[in-house]
């Protein structure tokens, strides 16, 4: 990667500058609304009709104590339609444009790139690399959903396979730069990598700006301009980057992760006031399995910045996950699904949107990180054992 001494600021302005550099390589992704799932989330749990949005198979069985009724309309960022499938391109991108103009493109062709990830980063190095001619070696989780193995191979990364844990695919990763000398891109943890990813927030602003506007010249009253964003959590540089490029805008910015085995390591970090440095889980939202970065963590951990962290169980993220495929029409990975799972499940979440919003309520974007499944995957995750 680009030496840490030479990167831009963590800033607003550098998300900005980052976008100008990607714009060639990379989708500007739809925002989509969808009036069934706003809905459903402006009621209270206790009240939900359950032949619309049937309940989490765990959720507590006292559901009188579930009586929030946050008002919230949902602008949903559609990174499961990004090249690669997911918004790891826009990280990819960045980090690797910035690489090449530091070292110079033959350097960087000469020793080639490497990085570790259960997939979409995998991926969306591999296509950066092939656009480049860079050669690209990706460390994998065997366990990692197939046809994100697939999709890396079909940009020709070299993809070499390794444990599930950060531990055991960082181990891999020496290995690799020993052999070959390639330089590492990681994942997450890195300047050039959190502004890449922050550009979907700018993007998002400026698309839900022209989505009210609209509406107010049909005559629809409604706060022209989002007032908060809710995106999923793993690594942090996602996150992070949304926390910059929202940072002075006076758009709140909230995490989303699953609580399966420890994986909600970014709300546990806030809670203790220390980042939790290793995680193991095998949670169904593989994209958020590993650690919150350093670097990432310096910016979610600065309450000016991220308004906070909310976790949900693997039946609130499935139930999500099929709202969103049957009321929105919208295929996506369980990751994706997480931060809808935390609005219209997540108990202390939407009493503080019921509490800070008031009765004129929030314009919520939901970041939909990814839709790199199958069908026969989704399937599985639905199936019922007799």
């Amino acid at each position: 990667m680009a030496a840490l001494s030479t990167c831009p600021p963590l800033t607003r302005e550098s998300v900005q500058t980052a976008h100008k550099r990607i714009k060639p390589y990379i989708h500007v992704t739809p925002v989509v609304t969808c009036e069934t799932i706003n809905t459903i989330a402006n009621t209270a749990q206790k009240d939900r009709d359950a032949s619309v949005n049937p309940p989490p198979e765990d959720k507590s069985s006292s559901s009188e104590n579930f009586t929030a009724k946050p008002k919230v309309r949902l602008f949903f960022k559609c990174e499961n339609q990004q090249r690669i499938g997911a918004f790891k391109a826009r990280g990819a991108f960045h980090a690797l444009g910035r690489l090449i103009d530091e070292e110079g493109i033959e350097s960087v062709r000469q020793k080639g790139v490497v990085t570790h990830s259960s997939g979409n980063h995998a991926q969306a190095l591999a296509l950066a690399a092939k656009t480049h001619h860079v050669p690209a070696h990706i460390v994998m989780p065997s366990i990692s959903t197939p046809s994100k193995i697939a999709g890396t191979q079909s940009h020709g990364a070299n993809v070499i396979f390794s444990g599930s844990t950060s531990v055991e695919r960082e181990a891999v990763v020496d290995e690799v730069i020993k052999k070959t000398g390639a330089t590492l891109v990681p994942p997450y943890d890195h300047p050039d990598i959190i502004l890449g990813q922050g550009t979907q927030a700018l993007e998002l602003e400026d698309q839900v700006v022209e989505i009210l506007s609209h509406d107010a010249s049909l005559g629809i009253r409604r706060k022209t301009r989002l007032d908060a964003v809710v995106a999923p959590v793993g690594g942090g540089g996602m996150l992070s980057g949304i926390c910059t490029a929202m940072h002075g805008t006076g758009i709140k910015v909230f995490g989303a992760e699953p609580n399966f085995e420890g994986a909600n390591d970014a709300e546990l970090g806030l809670k203790f006031g220390q980042r939790v440095e290793r995680v193991s889980t095998l949670t169904i939202a593989d994209g958020l399995r590993t650690p919150v970065g350093e670097i990432p963590w310096t910016i979610l951990s600065n309450p000016e910045k991220l308004a906070g962290v909310f976790s949900v169980s693997e039946e609130e993220i499935k139930a999500a996950l099929r709202l969103a495929m049957e009321r929105a029409k919208l295929f996506i990975e369980p990751s994706a699904a997480v931060p809808l799972a935390v609005i219209l499940y997540n108990e202390e979440f939407r009493k503080l949107v019921e509490r800070e919003a008031g009765p004129e309520g929030w314009n919520v974007g939901v970041v939909l990180s990814g839709g790199n499944t199958t069908v026969e995957a989704i399937a599985r995750l639905f199936q019922t054992v007799h």
